[in-house]
């Protein structure tokens, strides 16, 4: 089961919902507006909708007449109450999705956590979508990665800590055994040449799969 949150970003990096036709949603603050212009109802939505008008909340509560708003004083930010929502469902698959515009600060946030939560929870896929972009963490181990033509693009940082033993097969810059440390670009903009395989010996690897404008 795939579970997509919906923060308050820009609607225009929104991915095609229509890919996920079996998705429940979950609105993250003023990413629920974002869902019911679409006309999709969320099945539930966390935040303290500070960031909406109260003509707009009275809109959400219509749809989510229980919804209980969270201090706007708190020590977890509204992505990390939605993911805590998501994993109730126990999901395959866990999408964030309008977190990549507009502040740079909850952007860092998003990945820090949602790292944290692919740790904690390795057996689900934690994914940050928008219409451009693809971004997932890779953990040790060998993981078999398919050409999305969407995504021409796929470039690799280490995460937390350095990532040693990284082997790309089935790419266009095939490696064996590289380190990645940190600052380097050297592993930037690589490219699938079919089916390929990305194997990890230590570390967390963030994996970006891009298309270009």
């Amino acid at each position: 089961m795939n579970v997509i949150l919906i923060a308050g970003g820009p609607a225009g990096e929104l991915p095609d919902f229509s890919f996920f036709p079996e998705a429940l949603y979950i609105g993250v603050d003023a990413g629920t507006l974002l869902l019911l212009e679409k006309g999709i109802q969320p099945v539930t939505a966390v935040g303290d909708f500070d960031s909406v008008t109260v003509e707009d909340y009275e809109k959400i509560l219509a749809i989510l007449p229980e919804l209980a708003p969270s201090p706007s004083e708190k020590d977890q930010s509204d992505t990390e109450l939605g993911l805590e929502a998501a994993m109730a469902y126990e999901p395959d698959q866990v999408i964030l999705a309008g977190v990549t515009g507009g502040r740079l600060d909850h952007y860092m946030s998003t990945l820090h956590i949602m790292y944290q939560y692919q740790q904690k929870f390795p057996a689900t896929r934690f994914v940050l979508l928008n219409n451009q972009n693809r971004i997932r963490f890779l953990r040790t181990g060998t993981h078999v990665i398919e050409k999305d033509e969407h995504y021409r693009y796929i470039s690799f940082y280490p995460f937390a800590e350095e990532v040693e033993g990284l082997t790309l097969t089935g790419f266009k810059y095939p490696v064996t055994s590289e380190t990645i440390p940190f600052g380097t670009t050297r592993f930037v903009s690589n490219e699938l040449l079919g089916q390929g395989s990305v194997s990890i010996q230590k570390g967390y690897c963030l994996l970006v799969e891009s298309s270009d404008a």
